[in-house]
Order: structure tokens, then C-alpha cells, then sequence
């Protein structure tokens, strides 16, 4: 399992956090989440044998949020 951080550009209302933790839940390969509202970050614990973190972008991004940034 592996951390990673994704600043995202703007999270603006708690549907955006909502439409975040659905996406995290059905994913499979993605043990724990945490979406960071104030900071517009987006933290996940993953199994990188089952999912990438590009493939972790792609689907934040797919929901219509631009990740600036992988930390």
C-alpha cells in the first residue's frame, strides 16, 4: 500500500467532497481516503498493484476536477 496527495484547484461545496469519497468507495484497490475540503486536497491509501496513481488522476479528474499536483 502506498500515500498519496492530490492537490486538486477548487473543491467548492460538499457535493464536490461527496462525488470524491463515491468514487473512493467503489474503487477497487483504494483501502482508505480522506478528501481535505478547506485544502482542496485529496489524500489516498492504494494497493499500486491494482491501480496507478495516474489511474487515480484520471478518475478524479473524469468527475470534472483539475489535480494540480501529486505529492
Amino acid at each position: 500500500m502506498i500515500t498519496k496527495t492530490y492537490q486538486l484547484e477548487t473543491l467548492t461545496c460538499p457535493n464536490c467532497v461527496a462525488k470524491i469519497e463515491g468514487m473512493m468507495k467503489k474503487t477497487k484497490g483504494i483501502s482508505e481516503g480522506e478528501v481535505l475540503f478547506n485544502t482542496s486536497r485529496v489524500r489516498i491509501n492504494f494497493d499500486e498493484d491494482i491501480l496507478s496513481s495516474e489511474d487515480i488522476i484520471a478518475k478524479i479528474e473524469k468527475l470534472g476536477f483539475d489535480v494540480l499536483c501529486e505529492k
